[in-house]
């Protein structure tokens, strides 16, 4: 029985974690993607069963791979191929309320100025 396979990048755009396949490889390339703590190029091969570890800042979100896909289908179909395995904490992080969300600013205030770009950079090292 053969076992079937697909490049990484196109899975990633495939299942709709990238908005384009350009960008998944970009991903590859920066070393943001990776399986077995390893980051993988653009060209590496996955199959069913496969974990992948996606960094996403402020978040990392990790993913297995249930089935494979090559080309893009509806978000709704899109589900059946991957299985999301982020913890709770990391989805939190994002959320506003959970206090490490950066970029929040009131509408209105417009945009910081050098000096406050600055403290909010040593604030948040």
């Amino acid at each position: 029985m053969e076992k079937k396979e697909t490049r990484i990048d196109k899975y990633l755009w495939a299942v709709r974690l990238f908005k384009s396949r350009s960008a998944a490889t970009e991903a590859c390339k920066k070393g943001k993607v990776l399986i077995g703590d390893h980051p993988v190029k653009p060209s590496h091969n996955i199959s069913e069963g496969d974990i992948i570890i996606l960094k996403k800042p402020p978040m990392t979100c990790i993913y297995r791979v249930t089935g494979i896909i090559e080309n893009r289908v509806s978000a709704k179909l899109a589900v059946d191929f991957v299985a999301d395995l982020t913890p709770e904490e990391e989805k939190n992080k994002i959320r506003p309320e959970s206090g490490s969300f950066f970029g929040y600013r009131p509408r209105g205030k417009g945009r910081p100025t050098k000096r406050e770009r600055r403290d909010i950079e040593s604030f948040l090292e």
